[in-house]
C-alpha cells in the first residue's frame, strides 16, 4: 500500500476530474490554441506568397532579360577607333577594354539595362494585378478550414452523442498538432492549403466536443452563460494574440517560428487533457439527442445560428482582404498587417467577458440585436481609414459587437434545446459551429472575388448592410415558447428568464413571471 504522500497526486487528479472548473480550463485552452492558429496565418500568408511567388519569379526572370541586352549594343568583334587624346588608332574587340574605360567611351552604356528598376520610394509593393489575384487565392485558402469544418461538424455531433465528449476532444488535439507542424514547414500554396484544411478537421472535434462538454457540466442556464463567456474569452484571447504574434515573429524571426511555438503549447494542452479528461474512457449520453434535421427545422435555432453566421462573416471577410488593401493603399510594413486586428481582438475579449454576465440581466436577444447593428456600422466605417490609426475605431467596435453576439447566442443555443428539445447538446453546438464556419467559409471565399470585381469599400458596404438588416430578427428570441406550445408567444413584455430545465420535469407555460414559482408551489 503506497504511503499517503504518494497518494496525494492521485487524489488531486481524482478531484480535478470531478471539478467543473478544470473542465472549463481545458476547453478554454483548446479554444485559445485553435483560434491562435486561425489568426496567426492572417498576416503571414499574403506577404509570404507575395515574397515567394511574385518577387521570387521576378528575381529569376530579371537576369534573363538583362543578360542578352549588352551584346546587341556592342561593337563588331574587331574594329578600329581613333583616339583624340594621344592621336593613336586602337584596335578593340567586342568586349569592353581598359582603354575604353579610361577614355569614358562606355559612359552611355550602363544606363541601358534598366529592366529591374528599384522599388518605389513610397514602399508600396509592386504587382497590382498579382495582388488582385492574390485576394481570391488567399480568400480560398482561409475559407478551406471553415469549409472542411462545415462538412465534418454534423458527424462530430453524432459521435459525441455515442461515445461522449472526451475522446473527440483528444482527437481534435492530435489533428491540430499535426496541422501546426505542417504550417511551420510548408513552402508552397498547395501545402499551406492542405494544412489549413487539416486544421478545420481538428477544430471541428475540439469546438463541438468542448462546447457540448461545457453545456453538460453547467446545466443551470445562468451558470452556463457565465461559463460560455469565459470559454469564449479563450477564443477571444487566441484571436487577440494570433495576428500580432504572427506578424512580429514573421518579421523578426521567420515564418516557422510562430507555428513551432504553437505546436509546443498544443503538446501542453494534450498533456492537460490526458490528466483531466481521461480520453480513453467512453461516456455515451444517457438519453438520445434530438436529430440534427429536427433542430434545423426549429425557427428559433435558425435565427440564432444566422446571427452567429452573419456577425462573424464581417471579420472573416476582413482577414484576407484587409492586409492586401493596406499593402495597396497605406503601403504598410509586414508588422502592421497583424497589428491592425489588435483593436478588434482586445475589444472582443472585453465584450465576451462583460456580456457573458450582463446579457442575463438585459436580455440576450437585446444584446444580439444591438451587437449586430454595431457590427454593420463598424464595417461601413472601415474603408474611411487612411492609415492604421484610422482602423482602431472601426475594428474596436467590430470586435466588441461580435463579442456581444457570440456571448449571447452560444448560451441561447443550449437554452433552446433545454426548452424545446432533449437536453443533449452535441448536435445543437454542431449547428452553432456550422453557422460560425459558414461565416468563415463564405466570407473569405466570396470576399476576395468581390474585392477584385467592385473593390474593397463596396465589400464592406454589402456585409455591413446585411448585418444591420438582420439585426431586427433577434427580437423573436426574446421569449421563445416551450416545446408543448403550438403557438409562439412573442407578445409578452418579459425578457428571457435564466432558469434550469430538465427533460424529467413538466414544463410550465412560458414566459415565466416573478409570480410563477409561487403559483407552482401553491398548486403542489
Amino acid at each position: 500500500m503506497p504511503p499517503p504522500a504518494e497518494r496525494v497526486p492521485w487524489r488531486w487528479l481524482a478531484a480535478g476530474r470531478a471539478s467543473r472548473s478544470l473542465v472549463l480550463v481545458v476547453v478554454f485552452v483548446a479554444l485559445l490554441l485553435d483560434n491562435m492558429l486561425l489568426t496567426v496565418v492572417v498576416p503571414i500568408v499574403p506577404t509570404f506568397l507575395y515574397a515567394t511567388e511574385y518577387e521570387g519569379a521576378n528575381s529569376s526572370v530579371a537576369p534573363a532579360r538583362t543578360e542578352p541586352a549588352p551584346p546587341a549594343l556592342e561593337a563588331p568583334p574587331f574594329s578600329s577607333m581613333f583616339s583624340y587624346f594621344d592621336n593613336t588608332t586602337v584596335i578593340i574587340s567586342g568586349s569592353t577594354s581598359a582603354t575604353e574605360l579610361a577614355n569614358g567611351t562606355e559612359s552611355s552604356r550602363p544606363s541601358q539595362p534598366s529592366t529591374s528598376s528599384p522599388p518605389p520610394a513610397s514602399g508600396c509593393p509592386e504587382g497590382e494585378e498579382f495582388l488582385a489575384k492574390e485576394n481570391v487565392r488567399v480568400g480560398l485558402l482561409f475559407a478551406s478550414k471553415a469549409l472542411v469544418q462545415l462538412v465534418v461538424n454534423p458527424s462530430v455531433g453524432l459521435l459525441t452523442n455515442r461515445i461522449g465528449y472526451h475522446i473527440p476532444m483528444f482527437i481534435g488535439f492530435i489533428i491540430m498538432f499535426l496541422s501546426t507542424v505542417m504550417f511551420a514547414f510548408s513552402g508552397t500554396y498547395t501545402l499551406l492549403f492542405i494544412a489549413r484544411a487539416l486544421q478545420g478537421i481538428g477544430s471541428s472535434f475540439s469546438s463541438v466536443a468542448g462546447l457540448g462538454m461545457l453545456a453538460s457540466a453547467y446545466p443551470d442556464d445562468c451558470e452556463r452563460g457565465n461559463a460560455m463567456g469565459i470559454a469564449l474569452g479563450g477564443l477571444a484571447l487566441g484571436v487577440l494574440i494570433g495576428a500580432p504574434f504572427g506578424s512580429v515573429m514573421y518579421e523578426f524571426v521567420g515564418k516557422s517560428s510562430p507555428f513551432l511555438v504553437l505546436a509546443f503549447l498544443a503538446l501542453l494542452d494534450g498533456a492537460l487533457q490526458l490528466c483531466i479528461l481521461q480520453p480513453s474512457k467512453i461516456c455515451p449520453e444517457s438519453t438520445t439527442g434530438t436529430p440534427v434535421f429536427t433542430l434545423l427545422r426549429d425557427p428559433y435555432i435558425l435565427v440564432a445560428a444566422g446571427a452567429l453566421c452573419f456577425s462573424n462573416m464581417g471579420v472573416a471577410m476582413l482577414e484576407p482582404t484587409l492586409p492586401i488593401w493596406m499593402m495597396q493603399t497605406m503601403c504598410s510594413p509586414k508588422w502592421q498587417l497583424g497589428m491592425a486586428f489588435l483593436p478588434a481582438s482586445i475589444s472582443y475579449l472585453i465584450g465576451t467577458n462583460l456580456f457573458g454576465i450582463l446579457a442575463n440581466k438585459m436580455g440576450r436577444w437585446l444584446c444580439s440585436l444591438i451587437g449586430m447593428a454595431v457590427v454593420g456600422i463598424s464595417l461601413l466605417c472601415v474603408p474611411l481609414a487612411k492609415n492604421i490609426y484610422g482602423l482602431i475605431g472601426p475594428n474596436g467596435g467590430l470586435g466588441f459587437a461580435i463579442g456581444m453576439v457570440d456571448s449571447s447566442m452560444m448560451p441561447i443555443m443550449g437554452y433552446l434545446v433545454d426548452l424545446r428539445h432533449t437536453s443533449v447538446y452535441g448536435n445543437v453546438y454542431a449547428i452553432a459551429d456550422v453557422a460560425f464556419c459558414m461565416g468563415f467559409a463564405i466570407g473569405p471565399s466570396t470576399g476576395g472575388a468581390i474585392v477584385r470585381a467592385i473593390g474593397f469599400p463596396w465589400l464592406m458596404i454589402i456585409i455591413g448592410v446585411i448585418n444591420i438588416a438582420y439585426a431586427p430578427l433577434c427580437w423573436f428570441l426574446r421569449n421563445p415558447p416551450a416545446k408543448e406550445e403550438k403557438i409562439a408567444i412573442l407578445s409578452q413584455e418579459c425578457p428571457m428568464q435564466t432558469k434550469s430545465y430538465t427533460t424529467q420535469k413538466t414544463l410550465r407555460d412560458f414566459p415565466l413571471t416573478d409570480d410563477s414559482d409561487a403559483e407552482a408551489e401553491n398548486a403542489e
